[in-house]
Formats: C-alpha cells, sequence, structure tokens
C-alpha cells in the first residue's frame, strides 16, 4: 500500500468523516467549510486526484465529489485510526460494561445478552459465537433415570455452561445406584479437562482390554461417549436489525435480504465468524473481505472472547463499509475484554 503524505492523510480522513455522516459523495468545498485545514478549494480537489489515482477513493460519476473505496478504508483501519483517538465516550463505555456486568451468570443468557448489546450500542448487527464445546472445560456431569430405556444427562462446565441430553438406550438398562456410581467415576477422571480432551481419553480407554474387563468403567466410557455425540443448536447468537436508529442507514434492502439468507443458513455465518483468528485483538473484514457473497458491500468488526485459558468464542459486529469504525472497534474491543472478565471470575 502506498504511502501517502501529511496531506493526503488529513483529507483521506476528511473525506471517510464526512461520507460516514452524509452518506453522500464528498467535495472538496465541503472538506474546505467543514475542516480547518487551512487549505484552498483547488489544494483539495488536487489531492482528491492523486487520492483516486492510487485508489484510496473513487468519483460515482464526473462533477460528483469522492467516496471511499474498499482500498480507503484498509488504510483509515490500520493507519490513520491508530493516530487519532476512538471515538466512544467515557459514559457509554460505563453504560455498555454496566449492562454486561449486571446479566445474571448464566452463560446462555450471557451470550444473548451480549448481542443485544452489540447492536444496541453499535446501532449495527451484533453477532457471538456460543463457546466452542471442544474448549468447554468440564466442572460436573450427572446421570439420572428417567425411564426404562432413556437416562437424562446434565453437564455442567467450569464456564457456567449447563447442557441437558437425554440418552436414549437400545440394549443396556441402569439403576439409578449404578448411575450414581459412574457419576462418582466419570466426575474424578475428567473434572477440568476440555471436552476435546475428554474425547481423546474415552476413545483411548475404550481400545484397552484392561478397561473392557472392569464393568463399572465400561458402561462409564460408554455413556460418556454418547453425551458428547450431541451437536450444538445455538451455533451463533445475534442481536436486531431493527435495533438501529435507521435500517436505511445500515444498508440497502437488497444488502439486508442477502444478509439475512446466510444468518438463515447458519453455516454459512459461522464460516464467516471462522474467517477471524484466535489471536487478541478487534480483527476487521472490509467488503470483499469477506468470504460471503452476501457480505461483500458490507464490513464485519470482530474480537475473540476466552476465559482466561482457551478462546471459546467469537464476538463482532456487521455493518455498511461506511460504518464508523472510531466507534465500532472500541465497542467490539471492551465487550469482549469485559465478557472475558466475567467468564474468568466464573471459573
Amino acid at each position: 500500500m502506498s504511502e501517502l503524505d501529511e496531506r493526503s492523510k488529513t483529507i483521506l480522513l476528511s473525506i471517510i468523516q464526512s461520507y460516514t455522516d452524509y452518506n453522500g459523495p464528498v467535495g472538496s468545498r465541503a472538506v474546505m467549510k467543514r475542516y480547518s485545514l487551512g487549505l484552498s478549494s483547488a489544494t483539495i480537489r488536487n489531492t482528491m486526484a492523486d487520492l483516486e489515482e492510487l485508489g484510496y477513493v473513487t468519483q460515482p460519476h464526473t462533477s460528483a465529489g469522492r467516496i471511499p473505496t474498499e482500498r480507503g478504508y484498509r488504510f483509515y483501519v490500520n493507519t490513520l485510526l491508530k493516530e487519532h483517538a476512538y471515538s466512544l465516550n467515557t459514559k457509554a463505555l460505563h453504560q455498555l460494561v454496566n449492562r454486561l456486568l449486571v446479566i445474571e451468570k448464566d452463560m446462555n443468557n450471557l451470550i444473548k445478552e451480549v448481542s443485544k448489546t452489540l447492536s444496541s450500542f453499535s446501532r449495527y448487527l451484533g453477532v457471538v459465537t456460543a463457546p466452542k464445546e471442544d474448549e468447554i472445560s468440564l466442572e460436573h456431569i450427572e446421570f439420572i433415570k428417567h425411564k426404562n430405556d432413556k437416562i437424562l444427562c446434565v453437564l455442567i462446565s467450569e464456564q457456567g455452561i449447563i447442557k441437558n441430553k437425554i440418552i436414549v438406550l437400545e440394549k443396556k438398562t441402569f439403576t439409578q445406584k449404578q448411575l450414581e456410581k459412574i457419576t462418582l467415576y466419570l466426575n474424578s477422571e475428567l473434572k477440568g479437562l476440555t471436552l476435546k480432551d475428554i474425547r481423546t481419553k474415552i476413545l483411548s480407554q475404550m481400545s484397552q482390554e484392561k478397561v473392557r474387563c472392569d464393568k463399572l468403567i465400561n458402561n462409564a466410557l460408554f455413556l460418556c461417549k454418547k453425551v458428547l455425540e450431541w451437536e450444538s443448536n445455538n451455533l451463533f447468537y445475534m442481536g436486531e436489525i431493527s435495533g438501529t436508529c435507521n435500517v436505511a442507514n445500515f444498508a440497502t434492502l437488497k444488502q439486508i435480504k442477502e444478509l439475512l439468507k446466510a444468518i438463515e443458513e447458519k453455516r454459512l455465518m459461522v464460516k464467516l465468524l471462522d474467517k477471524i483468528t484466535d489471536s487478541e485483538g478487534v480483527q476487521v473484514l472490509i467488503g470483499s473481505e469477506n468470504t460471503l457473497s452476501e457480505m461483500k458491500e458490507l464490513s464485519f468488526v470482530a474480537s475473540t472472547y476466552n476465559d482466561g485459558h482457551h478462546t471459546l468464542g467469537k464476538i463482532g459486529i456487521i455493518g455498511p463499509t461506511r460504518m464508523n469504525y472510531s466507534e465500532v472497534i472500541p465497542i467490539v474491543s471492551h465487550t469482549a475484554k469485559i465478557l472475558t472478565q466475567i467468564l474468568c471470575e466464573m471459573r
């Protein structure tokens, strides 16, 4: 990406800020009137032409002002925002933190509320992935006899996640006393391990001849394997587009329809969220950098959250490429930090 001198940076920043606020091509006179740059309209116009030649802005039609390109937004996010203070004010940050901290510390409710909070504070669309099951650490597992051929399993994680599953038995039957012994054994052996590690351990132990000869262990491994076969239905949560102050300001009707189509196909949204790496800090995908065709004219600002030991999931905000990045980036950053803080305290 070409280096820009200070004048070019300042004018590019002015164009992006004006376009974010007014959603229309920005002319040289508008920049001169709105910002005290000490430059003539002709000088600003010439610099705009240079920026267009370099691919940072474009002119929709002759005699119109300029609008930022993806290249311009990428430079803005990578360079200009690091040289200017983020615009999230202290009062808004305080409100955001308080809203999350007062939520009942139930993981499912917490994740749902985070997506709503992201939508509410950004006025765009907040999305959150539920914790990866492979990274969930076991706190306690319980088996309760339900009917002759059914057993209720309750799994509680160290992260505060509670999962219930009815196991249907085809041939085996268990008394409640047997289930209590199995519960004691599994909790002593598996507490603190991630579900991924538990799967590995079970498969390894089930292959051992001496384990097959021990009826208690064999039954425990059988039931535990059944429990870990479940699929998560709630792959991600999202806020509401209707929470935006102006839907037309969020995206065009066509973009909204395409986005809703992608949301209905959960696999596609998970694919988008998987694009975000597990590294710390906020990551921004602009326009065509997104893997989904439905997102080509939208941007995604995202971050991971963890419990102090493992990356559990991702949070993010979807909005137009002309979103207010200087507000959205700190909203995502602080929300991820607060969610991580809450989860660390829940351990």
